[in-house]
């Protein structure tokens, strides 16, 4: 059983610096690279209990879950998981990381999960959204340390866990994306450009200790081809994007033309794509 959730600090920044300090991967774009390294590790290296000691680290403080918590979820799912870790190639330390559990059906968290939430049986969501006996990723954690949250370093660690989703989603040939959003994180996504349907028609729902829980779909190939669009009609005077702005006043077309930066950041990998390379 992994031990991830349970890892030292000083194992944590042994186990980040190996990696740094070992023959560089080619990464997935050419460019000059930036500050943040994302890797994508499968279950069994050693950045994928990185991983899970950083979804710990996260979501201990904001829903209660613990190590024995997170490893009653996830233990089911821990050989289909896949983890997106963003390193600090400053600091030789975690930034943030996002799980990715892959297969059919119920083998994904959130098909197993959301019938009890919803009112709708797995057989039921698969045929809603086409995805019987299809590969499904769940986009089944995202965490960013609180020290690489807001303006500074925020953008840049989230960016490079959405763009790592869609590309390495891409390139694996999946069609099928689901998750399960917390009200915040929704409406940031949605903001950006992701078209994300209520999973069969679900309502929100609590989960984990979030009050507002949305179980919803995706596909894949829509990624780049929405956050392009987004962009253009964010950029431009129009209401035609989707999603709310936040904020009022002068602080609305400000974070109008951050959502639109991000957006298209992400839909293309400008100053991404260089950064992000597999284990």
């Amino acid at each position: 059983m992994s031990v991830g959730y349970r890892l030292s600090p000083a194992d944590i920044a042994v186990t980040c610096r190996a990696f740094l300090d070992s023959p560089p991967r080619r990464p997935l774009g050419a460019g000059r690279p930036g500050r943040f390294l994302t890797v994508i590790a499968a279950d069994g290296h050693p950045l994928a209990d990185v991983g899970r000691a950083v979804e710990r680290a996260v979501f201990e403080p904001a829903f209660g879950n613990d190590a024995d918590t997170m490893t009653s979820e996830y233990g089911p799912y821990e050989q289909r998981s896949l983890f997106f870790v963003v390193l600090d190639r400053r600091t030789g330390r975690p930034a943030g990381a996002t799980r990715v559990i892959a297969g059919v059906g119920a083998q994904v968290k959130t098909i197993a999960d959301a019938p009890a939430h919803i009112g709708r049986s797995a057989g039921e969501i698969l045929d809603a959204h086409g995805m019987r006996g299809q590969t499904i990723w769940d986009f089944a954690t995202v965490a960013v340390l609180p020290a690489y949250r807001g303006r500074r370093y925020g953008l840049t660690v989230s960016s490079l866990l959405y763009r790592t989703f869609a590309v390495a989603g891409t390139r694996a040939g999946v069609e099928h994306a689901v998750v399960m959003l917390d009200v915040r994180a929704w409406r940031n996504m949605t903001l950006i450009g992701n078209r994300l349907y209520p999973l069969a028609g679900s309502a929100p729902f609590a989960y984990l200790g979030s009050a507002d829980t949305r179980a919803l779909y995706a596909r894949i190939p829509d990624f780049v081809p929405d956050m392009t669009r987004q962009a253009a009609a964010l950029r431009g005077f129009g209401d035609g994007y989707a999603g709310r702005i936040p904020g009022r006043g002068w602080r609305r077309p400000l974070a109008r033309l951050v959502a639109a930066n991000v957006a298209h950041r992400i839909a293309t990998g400008r100053t991404l794509d260089e950064n992000i390379v597999y284990a």
